[in-house]
Formats: C-alpha cells, sequence, structure tokens
C-alpha cells in the first residue's frame, strides 16, 4: 500500500488555520441563527465579566436586541451609552420616541451628543415599527433604537431581517415591561410574556440599584456645606437571553467617564478599575472584527 505523501502546510501554519476554519464556522452558524449578521463583529463591553457571557466576547451587530426596564431612567441611560458606543457623525443613530422627549444634556452625560443622534416620534406603535424597518435597511445609520414594547415574534423577526440586511444595529427599548407583564390580560396562554417570544439576539433587564457618594456609602448622606450629596447611578445589568451565549447578573456604576463594576466601588484607585466604554474620544475606537482573515494576508 502506498504510502500517503507528508503534508504540505507547516507545522506552525496548521494551527492558524485550523482556528481561522473554527472562526468561519461559527461566523456561518450564527449568520444562519440570525445572531451577528454583520459578518460576526461584536462591540465588546471591555468588562471580562461580561463579555465571557457573549457570543465571540462582545455584542453581536447588525442584529436586533432588546433593553428592558420599569424606570425609564435606566433603561434610557443604558441604551444612550449604546448608541454613544456606535454612533458617528457621518453614521449617526435614530431615535424613535414614543410619547415623551429625549433631554439632550441628560444624553450627553452619557456620551451620546446631538451631532450623533437623529430623532422622530411616532404616536402610533405600527407608525413606530415601519419607520424602525425602513431605517434599519438604511446603511447610512449606524443604529436605531425604537421605543416599543410587547412586540409579536412576527414583529420582532421583521426587524431582525431588516438588520441583518444592511448590518445597522436596531435596540428595542420597552420602558413597560413590568407594567405589560402585570396587566390583566397581558399574558399568553402558554404563560410566557410576550416579549420573551422576541427574534432578538440578546435580551436586557435594567433596574436601579442604591447610589455610593463620594465616601461610597450606600445611602445620600449630607456632603460638605450640609448640601445632600447625590451618589453615582448604580444599576443592576441583567442578560437575560442571549444567542450563542449564557445570561448573567451584574451591578454597573457610571461616574461620568465609564461604566465600572460596582465589586471595584470599594477599591476606586485608577490601576484596579476596569472601564466600561469611557466618554472621552476612546470611544470611537474601532469594534472587534472577529471574521477570519483573508487568504494571503
Amino acid at each position: 500500500m502506498p504510502a500517503l505523501p507528508p503534508s504540505s502546510i507547516p507545522a506552525e501554519v496548521a494551527p492558524r488555520d485550523r482556528a481561522g476554519v473554527l472562526a468561519d464556522l461559527r461566523a456561518r452558524i450564527r449568520r444562519m441563527e440570525g445572531a451577528g449578521g454583520e459578518g460576526g463583529r461584536t462591540l465588546p463591553f471591555g468588562i471580562g465579566p461580561i463579555d465571557a457571557h457573549l457570543p465571540d466576547g462582545g455584542l453581536p451587530l447588525g442584529c436586533l436586541h432588546a433593553v428592558a426596564s420599569e424606570e425609564p431612567g435606566a433603561g434610557t441611560g443604558f441604551a444612550a451609552v449604546l448608541l454613544a458606543r456606535l454612533a458617528t457623525p457621518k453614521a449617526p443613530a435614530l431615535w424613535i420616541l414614543r410619547g415623551r422627549d429625549l433631554y439632550a444634556p441628560g444624553l450627553a452625560a452619557y456620551g451620546l451628543t446631538p451631532d450623533r443622534l437623529l430623532a422622530v416620534r411616532a404616536v402610533r406603535t405600527a407608525d413606530a415599527l415601519w419607520a424602525m424597518e425602513e431605517a434599519l435597511r438604511c446603511s447610512a445609520l449606524s443604529a436605531v433604537l425604537g421605543e416599543v414594547s410587547g412586540l409579536s415574534l412576527t414583529a420582532s423577526r421583521r426587524l431582525q431581517l431588516a438588520a441583518e440586511s444592511s448590518g445597522v444595529t436596531g435596540l428595542l427599548l420597552d420602558l413597560e415591561a413590568g407594567a405589560l407583564s402585570g396587566r390583566r390580560g397581558g399574558g399568553r396562554a402558554d404563560g410566557r410574556r410576550p416579549e420573551e417570544l422576541s427574534a432578538a439576539v440578546t435580551r436586557w433587564r435594567l433596574d436601579t440599584a442604591p447610589s455610593l457618594d463620594e465616601e461610597n456609602v450606600t445611602f445620600p448622606r449630607p456632603a460638605g456645606g450640609g448640601l445632600p450629596g447625590l451618589g453615582e447611578p448604580r444599576w443592576t445589568v441583567a442578560l437575560e437571553r442571549c444567542r450563542g451565549g449564557r445570561p448573567g447578573r451584574w451591578t454597573l456604576s457610571w461616574d461620568g467617564e465609564g461604566w465600572h463594576e460596582a465589586e471595584d466601588d470599594l477599591v476606586r484607585s485608577g490601576e484596579d478599575r476596569r472601564i466600561l466604554w469611557p466618554t472621552s474620544d476612546k470611544r470611537h475606537d474601532p469594534v472587534s472584527d472577529l471574521r477570519p482573515a483573508a487568504a494571503g494576508r
């Protein structure tokens, strides 16, 4: 029996090729599952415990994500940080409002400045869904956020397909999550809440947490001059569902420059802090691109 010819691939190249093949297969599976429509690109949070729960270490781009909160401030702030990370003056983000106004200085505090944001108002849910689907198909935008709640699986699937077609990231902001599940008739025959039946790749839930003042005390207390001190915003961030990832729960604080884990609050020295998406110019750093390198590069 003739001997098989030796492999022409050097030993030091083979592991790299295998890694590229595996990365390509994972990207194909994600595309087939509708997770990461923009070629497998991700947006890392920058905090290890969170990124470890996400596919390929970051938030998949070019697909639909859902953010729910009973507290409008928590949900709005979290969404603003996401949009600030994605939006640029040449490729702004679009925010579809329902029955409220946005406070520009408040959004700017989370890094989302007016030069990178477009806002439209929709009175009816049908109008908001139409605007969001059309905007998700526009590649001139970086991201589209719609304030909608209680979507059907069919409606969310249409938005997911629109995001996949253009690579624009979509966010569903549900500020009535608690009220919706508590309404009479708000549930389904199978006992599941409407927001659980969604085509969104990830689902996040935001809840408020006690703030810390300058002395790391977990309740407001008088500061210098007897004036009441206000602590940093602290929110409980729960990843309830993630296609290709794992659920998790964390407490994050915002100090005006970036996110950090609440566990770091008691050791707030510069080297010990793990900043998430700072509001400096570093927020425009390229996102992680996990697509396999082209042959010959």
